[in-house]
């Protein structure tokens, strides 16, 4: 398990590296039609965040503390990842290697190249990715960066949710996206039972969902609209027991009332995020989620590496 000492250790070597992103404070009823009835909410806005996604902060913390060896490091990723580790493998001077799936989104990968980090689009999924990347690191000796399932991942994930616990104030709920699981894993070690923590995963990739039906982490469906960020097939190995220890309930939202939120979230306060990060905002408009009246909910918008075209 990973404690709040741990998180706010790792906060203090990697904070010179990131940015304290802002949250604000909104009228949840002001989204759209659906939304009447909603109470006051606070965004996190980490689609400001370096690189453009919470990721910075578990990329920096990989080549913080751990020895990064001369053949550099190597990562998988659906797209953010992929950026996250580039930029921060850029600003280290170390060479990086990033392998994305076909279905990364267009804007991701050209981040990642202007970037200097050598790309390579293999595989339609991010377990196609991954297999090409765990190649590499073997052949290679590149240091693996692991997008979810690595210790100082989640500890990076984690200095999240203490930034949020100190702007925030009191909170009850806290919304967070789910794909392989290192973001809620992170927030939710930081939290500790103090704040009910939610996560909210696209019905097309339930990764979370059903490893909590299974008892263990277990394959899921790998589709979604929001498949370049939140479709790993499985949840991980080291996420999964800290889930089951701290996050209250799992939300599944469909691909419409993802593309809705972010629509909404773009029109009523001019915050732009991808899909992915969209979820929190989804579940809201579509009742999967359901404060209650006075109930003070804080939503994780996680990223925005998109082309603006896809605000329209």
């Amino acid at each position: 398990m990973i404690s709040r000492d741990d998180i706010r250790w790792c906060y203090g070597t990697i904070q010179p590296y990131i940015r304290r992103t802002p949250v604000i404070a909104v009228e949840l009823s002001e989204l759209d039609e659906s939304a009447a009835g909603l109470p006051a909410g606070t965004l996190k806005l980490e689609q400001l965040q370096c690189a453009g996604s919470f990721k910075a902060r578990g990329a920096f913390t990989n080549l913080l503390l751990r020895e990064v060896p001369p053949a550099g490091v190597v990562a998988a990723s659906g797209g953010n990842h992929g950026v996250a580790v580039a930029y921060a493998a850029h600003r280290r001077g170390v060479p990086a290697k990033i392998f994305v799936p076909t279905v990364s989104a267009p804007a991701k990968i050209e981040r990642i190249r202007q970037l200097g980090a050598d790309l390579v689009v293999t595989g339609e999924r991010y377990a196609d990715a991954l297999a090409a990347a765990q190649d590499w690191e073997h052949n290679s000796g590149a240091m693996s960066v692991h997008a979810y399932d690595q210790r100082e991942t989640i500890l990076g994930q984690g200095t999240l949710g203490l930034e949020l616990a100190e702007q925030a104030g009191d909170l009850d709920t806290v919304l967070v996206p789910v794909g392989g699981g290192g973001l809620i894993a992170g927030v939710a070690a930081w939290f500790a039972g103090a704040v009910r923590v939610v996560g909210v995963e696209p019905e097309g990739a339930p990764t979370l969902s059903y490893a909590r039906a299974a008892g263990q982490p277990a394959d899921a469906p790998a589709g979604s609209v929001a498949a370049d960020a939140l479709a790993p097939r499985r949840v991980g190995e080291l996420v999964f027991p800290i889930t089951q220890a701290y996050v209250d309930d799992v939300l599944l939202v469909d691909d419409a009332s993802i593309l809705a939120a972010q629509r909404a979230l773009w029109q009523a306060f001019r915050v732009a995020a991808e899909p992915a990060a969209s979820v929190g905002i989804a579940a809201l408009l579509a009742g999967a989620y359901k404060p209650a009246p006075g109930e003070h909910v804080a939503v994780v918008i996680s990223g925005a590496n998109m082309s603006p075209s896809q605000l329209s």
